[in-house]
């Protein structure tokens, strides 16, 4: 990033600094996923926490790790030692607890000892993955578990008493009725989650759901699609759940604080095999693949995939993308003053044109999506990238 905050140079508090770990371990592949993965072995394990020391020791800290994400992969795939090891990293690098410590959790592979490890190393949040609660749509994704290990597990982490728990929910599945979506809503929400993530199926390239939807074997349906995220939308919010991102929805004091610092553009770090960071200067990833992760590490080598330099333009490019998808929005003064060389005469021009097609509300120089442009937030998204890229294209 470009430096110390105001609020730091006034001696304020300081900037939030992510922790982000790919744990790359899954037993088998969903057919919607294209995360980075590997299936393990004890002497793979053995050498990815290894590798993840060693990686941490190259890293320059700027100051102490505020929030931590284990993601995957299924983190919890590793034995409770395992997972201990691991905690060894972030505590010498948080010098104290962290704010907040999430770990994702696959049904099947929640313990009572996993929990426990967990909940020992200071972990303070689970997101578990159910995605569905009916047998033939958890089919339809390639998932391995059942209902019957969702709700045996979410048992298990509420037993732990981790402080906030999420529950991963997908619609627009393959053949998925509006009613049954409904019905794994209404299903999640008798569970009391403190939040909840609901994300529209997508078809990512080189996972078996794009091959079924090349061949014709299930077919996109946007109307439907944008029917399903209204009525969730609706649903939740007569639950009690505090829409707060397109995709996420929290109880009071329960939103992904992690999440919100990356979306806000502050600083974070990856450590794993496809890890992306955005830290001291530079945006990139880790090499998606374990082995020649390793040999990187070794040679004293990371974030060597589109590696750019982090400017100030491309920051607020990236703070109005994504901040857009928080109800929060935007406040265009905080991103004028920190990047006045940005295209703000087009941005400006693309702004106003967004409003007139009521995809965006503008209070002062505050910037939302209305509910319009929640349900096209890709879309717009797309017309900002637009605005900068005269900027993008200057030598």
């Amino acid at each position: 990033m470009s430096g110390p905050s105001t609020e730091q140079a006034k001696g304020g508090p300081a900037e939030p600094l992510g922790l982000y770990v790919h744990v790359p371990f899954c037993a088998s592949t969903c057919d919607f996923c294209a995360f980075y993965q590997t299936q393990p072995t004890a002497d793979l394990v053995r050498r990815f926490l290894q590798g993840i020391e060693d990686e941490a020791k190259l890293v320059s800290w700027p100051r102490p790790v505020t929030t931590v994400f284990w993601g995957g992969g299924t983190p919890g795939l590793l034995a409770p030692r395992d997972l201990a090891r691991l905690a060894e990293v972030v505590h010498a690098r948080a010098h104290g607890a962290p704010a907040e410590w999430t770990v994702e959790l696959a049904p099947a592979s929640v313990t009572a000892e996993r929990l426990a490890a967990l909940r020992e190393a200071g972990v303070t949040r689970v997101s578990l993955g159910a995605q569905s609660f009916q047998p033939e749509l958890l089919d339809a994704l390639g998932r391995s578990h059942t209902r019957e290990q969702v709700l045996r597990a979410y048992e298990r982490i509420r037993a732990a008493n981790f402080p906030s728990v999420n529950l991963d929910l997908m619609f627009a599945l393959p053949g998925q009725s509006a009613e049954e979506w409904a019905e794994d809503v209404r299903t999640a929400v008798a569970l009391a989650p403190d939040h909840l993530s609901t994300y529209c199926l997508t078809f990512e390239e080189d996972t078996k759901l794009w091959l079924k939807l090349s061949q014709g074997r299930v077919k996109l349906d946007p109307e439907r699609e944008a029917d399903l995220y209204e009525a969730t939308w609706t649903q939740l919010a007569a639950a009690g759940y505090a829409q707060y991102e397109v995709s996420n929805f929290a109880r009071p004091g329960h939103a992904c604080r992690h999440n919100l610092n990356t979306w806000r553009m502050h600083e974070w770090i990856g450590l794993g095999p496809s890890a992306a960071s955005q830290h001291a200067g530079l945006r990139g990833a880790n090499v998606s693949d374990l082995e020649v992760w390793l040999t990187d590490i070794a040679a004293g080598r990371r974030v060597t995939t589109d590696a750019v330099p982090v400017t100030p333009a491309l920051l607020a490019e990236d703070a109005l993308i994504f901040g857009l998808r928080m109800n929060d929005g935007v406040d265009l003064s905080r991103w004028r003053s920190r990047a006045p060389g940005a295209p703000w005469t087009a941005i400006e021009e693309t702004l106003a044109a967004l409003v007139d097609s009521e995809l965006l509300e503008r209070t002062g120089e505050v910037v939302r999506l209305t509910r319009r442009g929640r349900l096209l937030a890709d879309s717009v998204g797309a017309e900002i990238m637009e605005a900068f890229t005269p900027l993008a294209a200057t030598p």
